[in-house]
């Protein structure tokens, strides 16, 4: 396991896009040539495991061989269980994704603390905001950070003193709009605000495109656009949103691969 990076996707919300980010970032992991593994934690929706079992099959009807992470399923839900699956997955991978429910639970709470990168996607605005940091009604400047935000300090801290490694906490700005307008400003400037206090890192995610949505059926990324076919600018300029964002995730060894990938 010490060779093994661990990044974990995080986020008591639902909805900003966590598997959908997820799921990307492992495949182009493993597109540039790493050996992935990622472990779905929500054993209700299961939407990571099913957009890579659609991905599986895409390859078989296809007949072509088409770059996949080995995943898995926490069925039982306690933290022993999530050991043994972090032992059987990281014996084999050079990178494990773990995607975590979009809730307050025990075994998410267990996973934060094996982060190397602990990814916390969300939508760009002040309701998303609010899980990690409190605003003024009338400035919009960050009052305090929130119950989200101390727990992942907390969760750090007792990472560094038992292993004696670092997290590195990278907030995700996913459906970002492509028209500026005040409210992606005052956002943009809370979260950098509240990124000095609280120590995280603040990067762009994947844009508000359908495409994204559009995929999961057949379990495609958009490092597939060979298979997707009718490739127009719009997925071209989403691809290199990837890129951009698997870049600014700064795994050990992934960006220059990612960035030569289709």
């Amino acid at each position: 396991m010490s060779n093994t990076h661990f990044i974990v996707f995080a986020n008591e919300k639902g909805g900003t896009g966590k598997s959908t980010t997820a799921v990307h970032t492992a495949i182009a992991l493993a597109a540039s040539g790493h050996r992935v593994a990622a472990l779905d934690l929500d054993s209700r929706q299961r939407t990571t495991t099913r957009y890579l079992e659609n991905r599986a099959a895409t390859a078989r009807r296809l007949g072509q061989d088409l770059p996949q992470a080995q995943y898995e399923v926490l069925e039982e839900q306690s933290e022993e269980a999530l050991n043994a699956a972090v032992d059987r997955l990281s014996a084999e991978a050079d990178v494990v994704v773990i995607d975590t429910p979009g809730r307050d639970d025990p075994v998410a709470r267990a996973a934060i603390l094996k982060a190397d990168t602990l990814v916390t996607p969300m939508n760009d605005s002040f309701v998303d905001l609010d899980l990690i940091g409190q605003v003024h009604p009338e400035n919009y400047k960050i009052t305090k950070p929130s119950f989200y935000a101390e727990l992942i300090w907390n969760s750090r801290t007792q990472r560094a003193k038992v292993t004696g490694r670092s997290v590195d906490w990278v907030v995700l700005r996913n459906r970002l709009q492509h028209i500026e307008s005040h409210n992606l400003r005052r956002v943009g400037a809370a979260l950098d605000e509240l990124a000095r206090r609280v120590g995280f890192r603040v990067i762009p995610g994947l844009g508000e495109r359908v495409i994204y949505r559009e995929l999961f059926p057949k379990g495609l990324t958009l490092l597939d656009l060979k298979q997707i076919g009718d490739v127009g600018i719009g997925h071209i300029a989403a691809r290199q949103e990837l890129r951009e964002m698997i870049a600014g995730l700064a795994i050990p060894g992934a960006g220059a691969e990612t960035a030569k990938v289709a």
